[in-house]
């Protein structure tokens, strides 16, 4: 799939990805397989944080978390459709991910996926919200938490993207 992803700054001066393509559609609900598929691209590849300088890799358990993980299948309507599309912007998201923030790991299932606990970073996207002839309106911005986890082996890998929420602030407009 095309990715057609940048990455502004708002009036504050704090970045956004903005993603101005919907690749994920549906009346009704997510096909969660799509996006596992599309994640699969990213299995591989690398990222630094800028504000860290820290490198994320994508491990081959990003698409089967991000997809089917306790908070995905939570999600509905909007947000999900939201976490849905993010994925077209991960390589951005974790470039501009600020507020990084460790947690002991505190699950034996993590004992060696996160041996040295979990990093989480704040970063935002916004999606473009179309009108009645097709045209963008504006965009809604969301905030998201990139959940990242220490391995053993001494590598930081992005797990999941969680707490999106959009923000109520004004939309950005075309």
């Amino acid at each position: 799939m095309d990715r057609n992803v940048n990455i502004i700054e708002d009036l504050d001066g704090k970045k956004i990805v903005v993603i101005h393509n919907i690749q994920f559609k549906g009346k009704r609900s997510v096909d969660w397989n799509e996006v596992k598929e599309y994640l699969k691209s990213y299995v591989g590849e690398f990222y630094e944080i800028a504000d860290t300088k820290d490198i994320v890799y994508i491990g081959n358990d990003l698409p089967n978390e991000y997809t089917g993980s306790n908070y995905t299948y939570t999600l509905k309507g909007t947000v999900a459709k939201a976490k849905a599309n993010a994925s077209q912007g991960i390589p951005e998201m974790l470039e501009i991910a600020v507020g990084k923030h460790f947690r002991e790991n505190s699950k034996k299932k993590h004992v060696e996926n996160a041996a040295y606990g979990w990093y989480r970073y704040d970063s935002r996207f916004a999606l473009p919200v179309y009108g009645e002839q097709g045209e963008v309106e504006r965009y809604n911005v969301f905030h998201a938490s990139m959940l990242i986890r220490h391995a053993d082996d001494g590598k930081m890998y992005l797990y999941d993207i969680i707490d999106i929420k959009k923000e109520t602030s004004n939309p950005l407009k075309p």
